[in-house]
């Protein structure tokens, strides 16, 4: 390889390393708020946990036309994980019933460092 080819490699390869947006910067903009816009799905299924009485699997599917795996995973990685709610599930007469008992807003600033993703 010649000088000027080597020149070339290593000025092409340090612009598109600046271009490039690092891993951290994207999650971050990501954690902006835990909120969800109404008229939404997703808005229809935490009002129906927000309830006294709670809901159960078979009522948020219906509610959201989602499978079930979809209402649980929702459940899981939405409730519990993105927007911090405490979600309380009881068996009732062999019936699962879920509901959200208060809100756990967590903070960028409150969450510890090994709780943040990467």
């Amino acid at each position: 390889m010649t000088k000027i080819a080597k020149k070339r490699t290593a000025a092409r390869s340090a612009a598109s390393s600046s271009i490039r947006t690092k891993p951290g910067k994207v999650r971050q903009r990501g954690n902006r708020g835990a909120a969800v816009r109404s008229g939404t799905k997703q808005f229809a299924a935490i009002e129906m946990l927000r309830c006294p009485g709670g809901a159960t699997l078979a009522a948020l599917t219906k509610a959201t036309g989602w499978q079930p795996h979809s209402v649980r995973g929702f459940l899981a990685g939405v409730v519990r994980e993105r927007l911090k709610l405490d979600l309380k599930s009881t068996v009732i007469e062999g019936v699962r019933i879920y509901q959200i008992t208060k809100e756990h807003h967590a903070t960028h600033a409150q969450m510890r460092p090994d709780d943040r993703k990467s």
